[in-house]
């Protein structure tokens, strides 16, 4: 840039000549370039001010656009967000069938130390081992004046704990925010919810994860925030399931049995009601599992799903329902059970070495006899008796969406002899869930559908395959009603209800050196009602009952599950919707025209 001098020469000798002062030729120049450098300022100066407003100008706009489309929208509740938290605590709820909560999240605090901030930590592990007395002090106040910067106290305080820990005073006792599972109804239905408890951890937040039955089969989708907090809905009744649990508990405990189960489903859907496994824990405070002896022993073992027994005379039903379907026999077919039955060197006996002579297919189920369900077993054939109980789920764990299910492996004969086929057909030789024998018995009494268990809530009947013909599964269901009105299943009449069944009384196999107990059995009764139109399907199954209102102890389901399965029906009928009606038939004059 070429600048002006303030002094020209040229000008200043000829200032002189003329007799000028020079130095007025310098104030002009240096008042001419100040005037140069100022309009210069003022037109970058109005440049800016022109760019910043329009800026400002377009800010305005976009926050009344932004206001106007607010305005206009429906009201939403804020929530916070903390996107950099790197631990998802929320947990969608489980509610039952009616959308009563089965399972929530209750906002709660842990409690943590950083002994290096407190001021007394003597006196804060005393005050701390008073409030909770399962802490040792000493180890709280070596913890609190050893190296240790941060260590945990309690994982989760109640409001009271809270305030308590809090009027300590001490400084170096901190509180974070967190979640943890709540479960309202305490230990009811608590083998189907299992229980939870915390993942990943941090002062600020939990991860709450499902440790056993729906909570660990639902894990992720109880997680999964694209649910946007929408619950679990299940297949449960809760009214229905406390019934049941204070029927069965009672009736456990009348009888002296070890332990207990209930199946209660619907016959069309698969819809599981109800399912109890006694003894029982509260998922609130879930116990440890056991480390030595018998798992089953342990309340976390679930009975209904995992325990797999010999289901004794219940199965007969199954054969023959089976040889109904092949036309191997009708409800009527004669069949002699007098005759000696030897099947490899072992012979088939009757119950109390009864006789009954030759008896119709319809009385073998109903005076439950052994040599004339081998008989027909027999007839049926190995390979085809196989075909058929595989395709009522009997060779497989049941798809039920609790993750103990998968552990209820039926147990098959390594070889299927003569033997076996004689001795599955009356329940002793495979062992299985009283889960799979609701199953079995639900497929006769839909008319002969394969329906699968299921623990959600469902809108429609299954259509699985069809595994006998209506016609043969009507006939069973009579015989099965014959047994509680002229059979060993005569305690199991609800007036009203026309209840239907088989009863089941099998030894139980001693853990060690093979064979069986004479005075230990697992006592089980499978029945539907109302058995004319099956709605629902009750298997009732006591370990080791023994009843003794009589001189001599007596354990047979007879006088022990069908009872108990009485009373539950009476109970819980009335809460599914049944009214008590007359069956078809008893009304003379009066023809049915439907159901």
């Amino acid at each position: 840039m070429i600048r002006t001098p303030l002094r020209p020469l040229a000008r200043i000798l000829d200032a002189r000549q003329k007799g000028e002062n020079p130095d007025a030729i310098e104030r002009e120049n240096l008042r001419l370039r100040h005037e140069q450098m100022r309009d210069k300022a003022r037109t970058r100066a109005e440049g800016r001010l022109l760019v910043l407003g329009v800026v400002f100008l377009c800010a305005f706009m976009l926050i009344g656009a932004r206001m106007g489309l607010l305005a206009a929208s429906q009201p939403v509740e804020p929530r916070a967000q903390a996107t950099g938290a790197s631990i998802v605590a929320s947990r969608a709820d489980i509610v039952d069938r009616k959308g009563r909560i089965l399972a929530t999240n209750m906002e709660t605090h842990s409690l943590y130390a950083h002994p290096h901030q407190m001021i007394e930590p003597k006196r804060a592990a005393r005050e701390l081992a008073r409030i909770f007395p399962d802490l040792n002090e000493e180890r709280l106040i070596k913890d609190f004046t050893g190296e240790r910067k941060f260590l945990w106290v309690r994982k989760k305080l109640s409001p009271e704990q809270l305030q308590a820990v809090h009027d300590i005073g001490e400084p170096g006792l901190l509180f974070g925010p967190r979640e943890m599972r709540l479960y309202p109804n305490g230990s009811i239905a608590a083998h189907v919810l299992g229980g939870a408890g915390f993942g990943r951890e941090g002062v600020d937040a939990a991860e709450v994860v499902g440790r056993a039955g729906v909570e660990q089969f639902f894990d992720e989708e109880l997680r999964d925030p694209a649910r946007n907090g929408a619950p679990l809905e299940l297949s449960l009744d809760l009214g229905v399931q406390a019934a049941s649990e204070r029927v069965l508990l009672a009736g456990m405990r009348l009888l002296n049995a070890k332990g207990a189960a209930s199946v209660l489903m619907d016959v069309r859907t698969g819809e599981v009601i109800s399912i109890v496994s006694l003894p029982d824990f509260d998922p609130n405070d879930r116990p440890a599992p056991p480390v030595q002896g018998n798992p089953s022993d342990s309340p976390l073992f679930n009975r209904a799903v995992q325990g797999v027994y010999e289901l004794g005379s219940t199965f007969k039903i199954f054969a023959a329902a089976q040889a109904l379907e092949l036309g191997l026999a009708a409800p009527n077919t004669m069949i002699n059970t007098s005759l000696p039955l030897k099947i490899g060197g072992h012979t088939i006996g009757e119950f109390n070495r009864k006789d009954y002579g030759t008896i119709s297919v319809e009385e073998i189920i109903v005076k439950s006899s052994n040599r004339g369900t081998g008989r027909l077993a027999l007839n049926i054939g190995a390979e085809r008796q196989q075909a058929f109980l595989k395709s009522l789920g009997f060779f497989d764990p049941t798809p039920f969406e609790i993750t103990e299910a998968k552990g209820g492996k039926p147990l098959l004969p390594s070889r299927w002899t003569d033997l076996s086929t004689v001795t599955i057909s009356y329940g002793h030789g495979l062992s299985a869930t009283p889960l799979h024998l609701a199953a079995g018995y639900a497929a006769i009494a839909n008319g002969g559908h394969v329906v699968k268990p299921t623990l959600l809530k469902q809108s429609a009947p299954q259509t699985g395959p069809r595994v006998m013909r209506p016609e043969v599964a009507r006939a069973a269901r009579v015989m099965l009603r014959k047994v509680v009105t002229e059979g060993t299943a005569s305690f199991g009449e609800v007036p009203g209800y026309f209840v239907g069944g088989k009863t089941g009384t099998a030894d139980k196999p001693k853990e060690r050196g093979g064979g069986y107990h004479k005075d230990k059995v697992i006592a089980t009764f499978a029945a539907m009602f109302p058995a004319h139109d099956p709605k629902y399907v009750l298997v009732v199954a006591l370990d080791e009952p023994v009843e003794t209102s009589g001189d001599t102890p007596r354990r047979t389901a007879g006088w022990t599950a069908v009872p108990v399965a009485a009373q539950m029906i009476e109970r819980v009928a009335p809460l599914l919707g049944l009214r008590p009606e007359r069956e078809p038939g008893q009304v003379s004059g009066v023809t049915l025209i439907s159901q």
